[in-house]
């Protein structure tokens, strides 16, 4: 095994703040070009949500996670890999020798999800070594957010060139293989609809991109010094606030979370479900226990990337929203990004939940299309010749 099979676990980890680590760019590492680029994307997603599915959407893409993540424990239960959550899809960075365990278990994710919900996920891989020799950077560094939770941070347009080149190759092959049972243990989508936490606060799915890498960190850098700004810090613009957690009982719900996890019905699961629900409701509230899961949840709730783009899922009035809208637009005129947003009145989650101590990591997007719906404005606007 080589040396740099623990690449990304062995980073050092930046306690600092985001901008800050964008202004030192000798704290990042280059990827290794014997590590690989995997994509879980599900194909037209805008039209899925147009039909009403964006909850399926959303569940594909955290699965793919959920079941990479579980697998990865399986064969090498202390090893850390990097990953992207991106609303209708997720980015991997992974080293060569989990490949095709991966690629395996994420084609026989793809036919359970095909089966269950009849949408396709295209699932590819790219070397870093192919992104190279297309001349294009891929930097990544680890930053601690708080005291629960670290990210990684990544610079140039490496991913992004990964996936555009995946998708672009992905075709459709008949496939008679037998769908094995998908390993989804962890995965929960229990919460309704999340209101902003303050009632005059609406959500923002923002997605910003500079595709000139050597400006890249300095534009991304004013950008998030503008929020901080507007919004406050991080933990300020938190869209997810433990009294606006309520869970939902109604078997709509817990059915939903079912089929994604065993692609059938089971009366037993479903039951067991909602009377965990059920008990959660009062364990939550009444027992210190679990008011210390749902102030985790808060901390541990993914609402910032920065995958080569930054995304974020950000709570704030019109007003501060606006005033954001136009610093963005300036610097849009100016030729120094792109961007799209959408802004809607609540968040949904999706939970990899293991232990209800410190084991669990939630996955943040906004209502009527979130993240996938802010892509559509921003590709609209790469399609009009914005750059």
């Amino acid at each position: 095994m080589k040396n740099d099979f623990k690449f990304y676990q062995n980073l050092p980890t930046n306690n600092l703040s985001l901008q800050d680590l964008l202004g030192e760019k000798g704290l990042f590492e280059v990827v290794p070009a014997d590590w690989y680029v995997i994509v879980a994307d599900v194909q037209n997603s805008t039209g899925a949500v147009d039909r009403g599915l964006h909850q399926d959407v959303n569940l594909i893409a955290t699965g793919s996670i959920i079941t990479v993540l579980n697998k990865v424990k399986q064969q090498y239960s202390k090893l850390e890999i990097p990953y992207f959550f991106g609303g209708d899809g997720a980015t991997f960075l992974v080293p060569g020798e989990l490949l095709e365990p991966l690629r395996e278990t994420l084609g026989n994710y793809r036919r359970h999800v095909q089966q269950t919900f009849g949408l396709l996920l295209k699932v590819g891989a790219l070397s870093v070594a192919e992104v190279y020799r297309d001349d294009i950077q891929l930097l990544i560094a680890k930053l601690k957010l708080n005291d629960y939770l670290t990210i990684p941070v990544v610079l140039g347009n490496g991913l992004k060139h990964a996936e555009a080149l995946v998708k672009a190759r992905f075709y459709e092959k008949e496939e008679d293989a037998e769908i094995r049972p998908v390993d989804l243990t962890g995965m929960e989508c229990r919460w309704n609809e999340i209101a902003p936490p303050q009632e005059e606060e609406k959500i923002l799915c923002l997605l910003v991109s500079c595709p000139d890498e050597g400006r890249q960190a300095i534009v991304y850098q004013a950008v998030i010094e503008e929020i901080d700004r507007i919004f406050g810090r991080l933990h300020q613009r938190q869209p997810i606030s433990e009294g606006r957690l309520k869970l939902n009982l109604t078997m709509a719900k817990l059915s939903r979370e079912m089929y994604a996890r065993l692609g059938k019905y089971d009366l037993l699961y479903l039951m067991k479900s909602w009377l965990r629900s059920f008990v959660g409701r009062f364990y939550f509230r009444m027992y210190e226990e679990g008011k210390t899961y749902l102030h985790k949840v808060s901390q541990l709730s993914n609402t910032l990337m920065i995958d080569g783009n930054i995304n974020s899922v950000i709570s704030g009035t019109e007003y501060s929203i606006n005033e954001l809208l136009h610093f963005l637009e300036k610097k849009e005129k100016a030729g120094d990004l792109t961007f799209g947003v959408h802004i809607t009145y609540s968040s949904i989650m999706s939970c990899y939940v293991l232990d209800l101590k410190n084991n669990h990591v939630h996955f943040v997007d906004g209502t009527e299309g979130g993240y996938t719906t802010a892509a559509k404005m921003f590709k609209a606007k790469l399609d009009g010749g914005i750059f």
